[in-house]
């Protein structure tokens, strides 16, 4: 199952799962994450796979797995973030015709506590099949219907689902 029933909208504040630009290290984090996060861990969506472009990394339904941080807004500011996120990734409603990335709720795999930092790969993330510590439910943000035919027709798959090591050492970075 690769998506939540839309029809049962989620209740609560949800973290946000994130995969490329808003990554620790990477631009955008501080830019739109500094100071409205209370938590950060490594984190997997699993059945997408992670497109190179154009212009950003974009994760599409897939089998396959992607690599990322789990995000938790600070108390006060889960609105705002949300806004923030919104703004960014050009998601301007439920199946809006000019969204680039369409918001959807997915399950997230968590790495096992055990795992944390015992021979992980780069930024912690778990290994493919390891134990984890469950799922959760989060935010992400999938490309939209037209950008994922795009990228199913002429898109280059990101290998291995991790967007911080997809780029050469000191090259540069997509925007």
């Amino acid at each position: 199952m690769s998506t939540l029933d839309p029809a049962s909208p989620p209740t609560g504040e949800l973290p946000f799962f994130v995969y490329e630009t808003l990554l620790p290290g990477e631009p955008n984090h501080d830019l739109f994450l500094r100071g409205r996060t209370s938590g950060e861990r490594a984190a997997v969506l699993p059945r997408a796979l992670l497109y190179d472009g154009p212009g950003y990394p974009y994760a599409i339904d897939g089998h396959g797995r992607v690599h990322g941080t789990l995000l938790t807004a600070a108390p006060g500011v889960y609105e705002e973030l949300l806004g923030l996120l919104d703004h960014l990734e050009e998601y301007l409603g439920p199946g809006h015709p000019r969204n680039l990335y369409e918001r959807v709720v997915r399950e997230i795999e968590l790495p096992g506590e055990e795992q944390a930092g015992k021979g992980q790969p780069e930024e912690g993330t778990p290994e493919e099949g390891a134990p984890g510590a469950g799922t959760v439910r989060a935010w992400v943000y999938l490309a939209a219907a037209a950008v994922t035919r795009s990228l199913r027709t002429g898109g280059s798959v990101i290998d291995g689902g991790r967007w911080v090591t997809r780029r050469p050492p000191g090259g540069p970075r997509t925007p």
